[in-house]
C-alpha cells in the first residue's frame, strides 16, 4: 500500500502544538506508512517535539506558517487577512497535492470557510457539511449537518443524506446504511415543509435505502446508520448531548463521594464505571469531517486532548484509504444522470 501524508494545523486548538505534537508521534508509532507534516510556527513546533524527545524527520515533517488563525477569530477576517496562516497553509498542501487531507482543532468557522475557497465543492454539492459519529446502543451512528448551514433547503438535506451515506457505506462498510431524517415525530404530516419534501426527494431515490423520520431519541438507539438534518437542529442536538454526559458525570461523581459508604460502592463499582466512561467518551468519537469538498479536511474540537487528536488523525487517515470524496463524486454522478433521464 502507498503511504499517506496529512497536513496537520499545529497552531489551531485551545493547545495547539502542545496537543498536536504527542497526538501526531503517536499515531505515527501505530502507522508504517504515514507521513505528517506539521504546519505552523517552525520554532514552536521545534521546542514541542524536544519536549517529547522527538525530532523532525522524513515522516514528522515541519511546514512554517507565519500567522495563526484566533479560536474567536472572524471567518472573513481569517480569510482575507491570514493568507500565511498554519490553518490555510495546511488546507494548501491539500489542495496542491503535497498532503492528502488536513486536520485541525482552530475556529470551525474559518476551517469551513477556508476549505471551501481553497478546495471547492464537489460537482453537484451546494454547500459542503459536518459530519461525525455519535455512540448509540448497538454501536454508533453519523450526523449530519453539525452546524456548517443553518438554514438549509430539502435539495441541501437530500444532499446531506448521499453524502452521509457514502461515507458510512466506506468507512463502516454497510453496503446500503440506513438514513433517517430527524423530525419531531415518526409520522408524515409532521414538521415543517422542508423536511417533507425532502422526505419525498429521498423515497424517490432507490439507491438511498432512506427508512424515513427519526426522532431525537432514536439518534442514540441505533435507529438509523445515519441521521440527517439541518445545521441549527444538528448543533443544538450535539451541544445538548454532551452537556447532558457533562451533567450525568458529575451528579455520578458526587453521589459516589457522598459518603463513606458511597465512596466504597463507587470503588466496588469503578471497573463497570471505566467501562461505561470509556462507551460515552466524547474523545473516542473526536473528528469530524467536512464532507462535500473536493478534500479531506478534518475538524476536531477545539479543546481536545493527544488521545481526542489522535483520533481524529486517523479518522482522516481512514477517510484517504477509503476514497470518501471521490466515491461521493461518483454517486453523485449517477443520481444526477438519473433525474435528467426523468
Amino acid at each position: 500500500m502507498m503511504g499517506l501524508t496529512l497536513a496537520l494545523d499545529a497552531m489551531g486548538g485551545d493547545h495547539g502544538s502542545h496537543v498536536v505534537v504527542p497526538a501526531a508521534l503517536s499515531v505515527l508509532a501505530e502507522q508504517a506508512d504515514l507521513t505528517l507534516i506539521l504546519v505552523g510556527d517552525q520554532d514552536v513546533i521545534a521546542r514541542e517535539l524536544r519536549a517529547n524527545h522527538a525530532t523532525a524527520s522524513d515522516r514528522l515533517q515541519i511546514h512554517h506558517a507565519s500567522q495563526r488563525v484566533e479560536m474567536d477569530e472572524p471567518p472573513a477576517q481569517a480569510l482575507r487577512g491570514k493568507k500565511d496562516s498554519s490553518m490555510r497553509v495546511a488546507i494548501n498542501l491539500v489542495k496542491e497535492g503535497r498532503a492528502q487531507a488536513c486536520v485541525s482543532a482552530g475556529n470551525t468557522g474559518a476551517l469551513m470557510a477556508t476549505a471551501r475557497y481553497v478546495l471547492k465543492t464537489l460537482p453537484g454539492i451546494d454547500r459542503p457539511a459536518i459530519i461525525s459519529s455519535l455512540p448509540t446502543m448497538t454501536g454508533h451512528t453519523h450526523m449530519l449537518d453539525l452546524g456548517a448551514n443553518v438554514d438549509s433547503s430539502a435539495e441541501h438535506l437530500f444532499q446531506f443524506a448521499v453524502m452521509g451515506s457514502v461515507l458510512v457505506s466506506a468507512v463502516d462498510n454497510i453496503e446500503r446504511p440506513r438514513v433517517g431524517l430527524l423530525n419531531i415525530g415518526e409520522e408524515e404530516m409532521k414538521g415543517n415543509e422542508v423536511v417533507k419534501s425532502a422526505a419525498r426527494l429521498l423515497a424517490a431515490t432507490p439507491d438511498i435505502n432512506y427508512v424515513g423520520f427519526v426522532e431525537g431519541d432514536d439518534i442514540y438507539k441505533g435507529t438509523v446508520d445515519v441521521v440527517v438534518c439541518d445545521g441549527f437542529v444538528g448543533n443544538v442536538a450535539l451541544k445538548t448531548s454532551e452537556g447532558l454526559a457533562k451533567m450525568i458525570s458529575h451528579y455520578m461523581k458526587q453521589e459516589f463521594k457522598r459518603s463513606l459508604m458511597t465512596q466504597m460502592v463507587g470503588m466496588l463499582a469503578m471497573p463497570v464505571l471505566k467501562a461505561f466512561r470509556a462507551k460515552i467518551d466524547p474523545r473516542q468519537y473526536n473528528g469530524a469531517s467536512f464532507v462535500g469538498l473536493q478534500g479531506i479536511v478534518i475538524k476536531s474540537h477545539g479543546g481536545a486532548d493527544a488521545f481526542a487528536f489522535a483520533n481524529a488523525i486517523k479518522e482522516a487517515v481512514l477517510e484517504v484509504r477509503k476514497d470518501v470524496p471521490q466515491r461521493i463524486s461518483k454517486q453523485l454522478e449517477v443520481f444526477l444522470l438519473e433525474r435528467r433521464a426523468v
